[in-house]
Order: structure tokens, then C-alpha cells, then sequence
């Protein structure tokens, strides 16, 4: 089987309204000013526990309160996760193009899965994916290579290409040794040619034919 593997956050739909608010929200609930947009932008990446470090840091919040912050951040993202939340164009388009020319496809996310799978069934995209890894499907997280290899597994992949958006997605690719594809209007913090790729894209509209070339 010929799996594609896509990143969630900033590769398939544009969340970073739906982060920001649940992280404004635990800072509201701590008594901590919020934080803009952009800074939060920046702390995105490596899952959920990670952003929550991340801004506590940033707030001046003490490590020794993590687990709660993370709770309240989490349980409000979990109900919120959508609210906000769209696909970038023309994705579904690109989705139905691949499933339509046989290929398998996939999620591997750092995004807890039970939210990942509520935002692809809010968005009506679930219907698309045979496999949907998260963030805390495993005990270990992007960019460590065993959620992606897990991906692939499952979806019995002799081969893979790995769609993502950010420095950790094409660290995972390297590190699974699959070929890679950098979505680069996403959540990346450095320039596009800074990030290992096998190819690139700004535009959904250009996937298939980029995976065409690659399983030729």
C-alpha cells in the first residue's frame, strides 16, 4: 500500500484561533495577561503539554503548577477545538483527488487525537483518513519517528510521503527516512529552505501532482 501521511495543525486546517483562545483562557483563569497571536504561533509544534510549558514560561507561571494549567487549557480545547478552526483551500478538493487515484491516507499529529479526530468529523474530513495517529496515541511525541512508523504500520504502507508544515514534521520524516513534503504556508518557524524537504508547496491545488511525481 502507497500511504499518505499528513501533519493536522497548519498543513490540513488552519487552528491557531482555537489554540489561542484556550491558552488565553488559562491565562485569564490564572490571573496572567494574555498573549498575542503571533507569540502563540511560536509555541506551536510539539503537542499541547509543550505549548502549555511554553507559556507558562512565558506568563512567569511556576513550574509546580503545569499539570493544572495543562488541564485547563486541554479540557477548554477539547470543547473549543473547532469553534474556529477551517481547512486550507482547496484541501478537500485534494484529499478527494488522491482517494479517488487509490492512495491510503493518513494523520500523524502532535495534536491529542481525541481533538484531532473531533475537528476532522466537525470539518466533515474524517471520511478520508483509513488511520489517525495523535499526540498522545503513543508515550512519545513528533519528532520522534514512532508515531509516523505507527501511521504506516496500521495502514500497512510499503512505501510513504510525509505532508507537514514545520520544522518538527520534516525532523520526523528524516528521522522514519521517508520522503517529505513541506506545506509552507503553515506554522513554520524558519525559511523553507532551512527545512529538509523532498518537495514543497504553498497551494493544495499543486498536491497531486507532486505525489503523482513522487510515486512514479
Amino acid at each position: 500500500m502507497v500511504a499518505i501521511i499528513f501533519d493536522l495543525d497548519g498543513t490540513l486546517v488552519d487552528s491557531l484561533r482555537d489554540i489561542h483562545a484556550a491558552v488565553n483562557h488559562m491565562l485569564r483563569h490564572e490571573g496572567r495577561d494574555e498573549i498575542d497571536l503571533k507569540t502563540t504561533q511560536s509555541f506551536v509544534g510539539n503537542g499541547l503539554p509543550k505549548l502549555t510549558e511554553r507559556v507558562m514560561a512565558a506568563r512567569g507561571l511556576h513550574p509546580s503548577e503545569f499539570e493544572r494549567c495543562r488541564a485547563i487549557l486541554s479540557d477548554y480545547y477539547v470543547q473549543h477545538a473547532s469553534g474556529r478552526t477551517c481547512p486550507y483551500p482547496s484541501v478537500e478538493a485534494s484529499l478527494q483527488r488522491l482517494k479517488a487515484l487509490g492512495f491510503s491516507l493518513g494523520i500523524c499529529t502532535n495534536k491529542p487525537e481525541a481533538p484531532a479526530r473531533s475537528i476532522l468529523g466537525d470539518l466533515d474530513l474524517s471520511q478520508y483518513f483509513d488511520v489517525i495517529v495523535g499526540g498522545d496515541t503513543l508515550a512519545v511525541k513528533k519528532p520522534d519517528p514512532k508515531p509516523l512508523q505507527a501511521a504506516m504500520t496500521q495502514m500497512n504502507a510499503s512505501s510513504c510521503l510525509y505532508v507537514g508544515d514545520s520544522e518538527v514534521d520534516a525532523q520526523t520524516a528524516v528521522n522514519a527516512m521517508v520522503d517529505f513534503a513541506l506545506f509552507t504556508e503553515g506554522y513554520r518557524k524558519t525559511p523553507v529552505a532551512e527545512i529538509p524537504h523532498t518537495y514543497q508547496f504553498s497551494d493544495f491545488g499543486e498536491l497531486t501532482k507532486i505525489v503523482e511525481l513522487w510515486a512514479s
